[in-house]
């Protein structure tokens, strides 16, 4: 099990979402000085990225930056740590409450969903909990960042996990870099660097996921879903999945219907989050997503009708907790001007409205 290279998955895989090449940027440090082919070659490819982010929301990164090895050693450890017993898992428990985001989340703990909500709505998320969550996962961040201490397993359970996933973690950003720039470029901001230099890294999110094995009964009866539709809270997500299938967005030309996201190998999928859909003032769109089962062919195993397992790693890139979001209007970067949708607010203000409806 890992994630998928070329060399593992041969068959055709058709999709209305479109696929991007970021070799002009990933070939290339961007300290070295460009050739006017080589800049024609970015602004074509920043311009393909920022229409499929206004079209769709969603798109395929090829040549993202993030080396094969490492993808394929941090899906094998993820296994290895979802294979533990639950108490062995327990001993990186996410912490109480929705204040921190870290930690092993066990099935149940967390409720996807696009709601957000100033105060603590007890009966809102009672209703929202009538039809549980069933995955789990397991949140790393900077080691760096104050407001979220990570929780990690005792060596003495996984030795090499802190080491890898500290290091992967910044492998992830280095590669986000990358497309930070290209938006900014394809936007048409002045600088290449106007988004990043809102990103430190710090407050960025690791998550590794698992969709244990369900009885097809639980499923098709509506008791459990596998994550529902929800938008992101964040800059942007990279999401690099298994070949097991099962996630979905929303259709850009038929609303409330869903398209699949079938795994292509050597790509990350990229989607914008909704501080990034609030900065451009719904220029770029901050989709619906969701996980549900996989495809039919291959939905169950074994004579129990047991559901696939499927293993994720999303990397959701934000802002600086105390960057303040504020629709670009007026300054000749979007069409029309148009005034903002939004009124100004941080990212902490944010997260915590979305965060607290979800634990």
């Amino acid at each position: 099990m890992g994630s998928i290279s070329g060399s593992e998955l041969n068959a055709t895989v058709t999709t209305s979402i479109p696929i991007i090449d970021l070799s002009p940027f990933t070939s290339q440090p961007s300290s070295s000085p460009l050739s006017d082919a080589s800049s024609a070659a970015r602004l074509k490819v920043a311009q393909d990225l920022v229409r499929a982010c206004r079209e769709v929301g969603f798109v395929y990164i090829e040549n993202h930056g993030v080396p094969q090895d490492e993808l394929d050693k941090a899906f094998a450890m993820s296994k290895e740590f979802y294979d533990l017993p639950t108490a062995e898992k327990m001993k990186a428990p996410h912490p109480p409450g929705w204040a921190v985001h870290r930690g092993y989340s066990w099935p149940g703990l967390e409720k996807v969903s696009g709601a957000l909500s100033e105060k603590n709505d007890e009966e809102w998320v009672l209703k929202l909990r009538e039809v549980q969550d069933y995955k789990e996962s397991y949140e790393v961040g900077s080691e760096d960042n104050p407001d979220q201490p990570n929780v990690w397993p005792p060596a003495e359970v996984l030795p090499s996990w802190r080491p890898f996933m500290t290091s992967f973690y910044w492998t992830c950003f280095a590669a986000a870099k990358h497309i930070l720039r290209a938006l900014a470029l394809g936007i048409g901001l002045p600088d290449e660097n106007d988004l990043l230099a809102y990103h430190s890294g710090h407050y960025n999110q690791l998550r590794l996921l698992h969709y244990p094995p369900l009885p097809a009964e639980a499923v098709e009866g509506g008791k459990f879903a596998r994550m529902p539709a929800h938008t992101d809270w964040s800059t942007m997500t990279m999401l690099f999945q298994d070949d097991c299938g099962g996630l979905q967005v929303e259709s850009p030309t038929r609303p409330g219907e869903f398209i699949d996201v079938a795994p292509i190998p050597g790509t990350c999928v990229v989607n914008v989050g909704d501080l990034l859909a609030r900065w451009s003032n719904d220029y770029l769109k901050s989709t619906l997503h969701r996980v549900q089962l996989p495809p039919r062919q291959d939905r169950y195993t074994g004579d129990e009708r047991l559901t696939r397992r499927r293993y994720s790693i999303p990397y959701f890139v934000s802002t600086d907790p105390d960057t303040v979001i504020e629709c670009f209007t007026g300054e000749g970067r979007f069409e029309g001007g148009e005034k903002a949708k939004y009124e100004p607010i941080t990212q902490r203000e944010y997260a915590a409205m979305r965060a607290r409806m979800q634990y």
